[in-house]
């Protein structure tokens, strides 16, 4: 279920937390929401995101300065990847240069961003620089703010291994349905190749 919902999987949570009897952890529309957001960040929508996670909880970036300076950062870069120049450098100086006056992790991060500027193309430029750019960075800004916003829920980050093996349980469940596969026993950690009794094969007619 904690990978589903982390992943945001929202029809199959629902489908799982009915046929294993498991009560849901948060909210199924909040999984929805989340995964708006994560979009918007992912197409490079930052006002989009913010503006629904406000709207989700207004808390979330209240309370988390250095999740919000790097939306904002997400925001610069989007800024300079499309060219606009002069909004990049007015944006940089009222919303990001006095919070890297705050913090030296902050101010780093802007002067890295900045850098950007310097070179023609994402090619020409240092990979530490030019990965910036490139469609990880908007991952792993979406995944930081995902982070969060469980949080925000009291929901794990990370999925645990109980209901994992649930879920496990179940999907072969479901597979056995419709068809024949390899199962994993759980109790002795091998792999039942699904054999039934009376039919293993004699070793030693075998070697005869």
């Amino acid at each position: 279920m904690d990978y589903l919902v982390i992943e945001g999987y929202k029809s199959a949570a629902e489908e799982f937390s009915d046929e294993a009897n498991v009560p849901p952890p948060v909210d199924f529309e909040s999984i929805e929401s989340r995964m708006v957001i994560r979009e918007a960040l992912q197409r490079g929508d930052i006002e989009e995101a913010i503006s629904r996670m406000n709207d989700l909880n207004p808390e979330i970036l209240d309370t988390n300065p250095a999740l919000y300076f790097h939306l904002q950062q997400q925001k610069l870069i989007e800024y300079i990847r499309h060219g606009r120049i002069t909004e990049a450098l007015q944006f940089a100086q009222d919303e990001l240069a006095p919070r890297g006056e705050e913090s030296p992790e902050f101010l780093a991060e802007l002067e890295r961003t900045m850098a950007l500027l310097a070179f023609d193309s994402s090619s020409s430029a240092p990979p530490t620089i030019s990965e910036l750019l490139s469609p990880a960075q908007r991952m792993k800004t979406a995944g930081e703010v995902n982070a969060a916003i469980l949080e925000s829920l009291s929901q794990g980050k990370e999925v645990k291994l109980v209901q994992l093996l649930k879920l496990l349980c179940w999907g072969e469940g479901m597979l056995a349905e419709s068809a024949d596969f390899p199962k994993i026993d759980l109790q002795e950690g091998l792999i039942a190749t699904g054999r039934k009794e009376g039919t293993a094969v004699d070793d030693s007619s075998m070697r005869e």
